[in-house]
């Protein structure tokens, strides 16, 4: 769905209507993850840039250890693809069995969005 720009409003405080789907991964990691965990994660990095229907990542690590990924995809469908990729399962098993003391998963659709930038 190609995004719906209102043109009535100024460019620089325009909403755009979208229909991307949005992860939000909370985790915090165990003290067995070390170079091992991040290797992985770099070579997930790499691979999911590679997945059609993929937007963007951002990750971010609170003061207390939490860290937060956010990855926006196309669709649900290019999502599906991702959750089915064969180096990617493996890195999720092997996250559960040794890197993650716990992680959330949030799937949710974005709607509208809505920006500024200084000019």
């Amino acid at each position: 769905m190609e995004p719906y720009i209102r043109a009535s409003i100024p460019a620089e405080h325009r909403e755009e209507y979208v229909s991307e789907t949005i992860i939000l991964f909370r985790s915090r990691l165990t003290a067995d993850a070390g170079t091992d965990y991040q290797a992985m994660n770099d070579e997930m990095e790499t691979l999911v840039r590679q997945n059609p229907g993929f937007v963007d990542v951002k990750s971010y690590l609170a003061a207390d250890g939490e860290r937060l990924t956010v990855v926006w995809w196309k669709d649900e469908a290019s999502l599906r693809q991702w959750r089915e990729q064969e180096r990617h399962r493996v890195a999720q098993r092997t996250g559960r069995q040794r890197w993650y003391e716990w992680y959330r998963m949030e799937v949710a659709t974005v709607t509208r969005t809505s920006s500024f930038d200084r000019p």
